[in-house]
């Protein structure tokens, strides 16, 4: 039997969410926020440790490379993702408002006639703050780069396979029924619905978004490097719809180097660009990252303002280097920054989880689209020019 795919595991889940949520009486619904609470304290366990897993190495590896070009592929990289989160921000804080109510869902999933109370309570504290793994995180990944340090980065490299294979075995496994308990309890506090209508609107504005970023990477990249940009987007649709079913882009990267150097772009180029890009370059990931935190924080009636978001999106570029190699990595690398940057709690976290897998596979072929323009440009500043392109 064909293993079910992550996504829709999570379509399942939620639909029977709504159902057990409509149909069940209270004491069922409490066996849901028994394990959502307990399944929230370990995930809190755990984001230190994802953070700190994965940041350190990714910075690390950044230490390896071509010198100059290594330079201009990451400041490219980094300033495309910066613009895309930017981009994103203004255009969901002028659409969104349009279509969503502020301050229509209730979060305490405690208060009396709110929801479903656990019958239970458990808590796991972390080993450390969230910012103290950052912290942590980014002092170890550029001392490695610094220093060289074999010794402390395959120390670094192990730690990562087994929060790796924390992530893949447990978390990802859990989340579809984490998710369920999470819709069951908001359909039985009457406020599922208007959930799920945030997220089909949100859905069609990132697929907007996405491809809106994509165009204008490559009239950028087309423009410096004398050629048609709509040609060259056209080449690398091969590695969108590959990045779709494959919801990563390493496992793209065969496809969009081949169709890179289609393009025109210099062999030795292509292979140092894009295998980096696809590490470092998540223009589509951020963008969904916040258009749908922003869309979960007016449904809250948080606050909203442009130097909390200009921060976590610049953070963003950097917590997101080698995110995890399973579905929803990016988001998993960004609960930290949620949580300590933005103010989610384990709720607003959850259904943030939700709604950025449900998108997750657009977003990874916006990336690895993406990183085919990062080339061009990184060929350019290499004082190549693109050769004639080819079928």
């Amino acid at each position: 039997m064909k293993k079910i795919g992550l996504l829709p595991r999570l379509i399942i889940a939620i639909i029977l969410g709504i159902l057990f949520g409509m149909v069940l009486p209270e004491p069922g619904v409490r066996v849901f926020a028994t394990f959502n609470g307990i399944f929230g304290e370990f995930l809190g366990f755990a984001i230190p440790l994802i953070i700190l897993g994965f940041v350190a190495p990714g910075i690390g590896d950044l230490g390896k490379g071509a010198g100059r070009v290594l330079a201009v592929t990451a400041a490219l990289a980094y300033t495309s993702t910066v613009f895309a989160g930017t981009m994103a921000y203004f255009a969901n804080i002028s659409i969104l408002p349009l279509f969503i109510t502020e301050g229509a869902l209730s979060t305490d999933l405690t208060a009396e006639g709110a929801s479903a109370a656990a019958f239970i309570e458990i808590s796991i504290p972390a080993v450390m703050g969230v910012m103290t793994a950052l912290i942590l995180a980014f002092t170890i990944g550029i001392g490695i780069a610094a220093t060289g340090s074999k010794t402390i980065k395959s120390l670094m490299d192990e730690f990562q396979t087994i929060i790796s294979k924390m992530i893949s075995g447990i978390i990802i496994p859990l989340l579809p029924l984490h998710i369920m308990g999470i819709f069951a309890n908001l359909a039985y506090s009457g406020q599922v619905f208007q959930i799920l209508s945030v997220f089909s609107r949100v859905f069609v504005l990132v697929i907007i978004l996405h491809l809106t970023i994509i165009v204008l990477q490559y009239l950028i990249a087309g423009t410096l490097a004398g050629a048609n940009p709509f040609k060259l987007v056209k080449t690398m649709l091969p590695a969108y719809f590959t990045a779709i079913g494959t919801q990563s882009s390493a496992a793209t990267i065969p496809v969009t180097l081949a169709q890179t150097k289609k393009n025109g772009v210099n062999e030795g180029v292509a292979d140092f660009a894009i295998p980096l890009s696809a590490t470092i370059h998540l223009s589509g990931s951020t963008i969904t990252l916040v258009s749908c935190s922003v869309a979960i924080m007016l449904i809250a009636g948080m606050p909203l303002s442009f130097g909390t978001y200009i921060g976590f999106i610049m953070a963003l570029g950097v917590t997101m280097v080698a995110a995890p190699g399973v579905p929803g990595g990016a988001v998993m690398a960004a609960i930290g920054l949620l949580q300590s940057m933005l103010g989610f709690d384990a709720t607003l976290t959850s259904l943030m989880i939700a709604l950025y897998l449900a998108q997750d596979s657009f977003g990874t072929a916006c990336n690895v689209t993406g990183d085919g323009a990062i080339a061009i440009l990184v060929n350019k500043f290499s004082g190549h020019k693109l050769l004639p392109q080819t079928n």
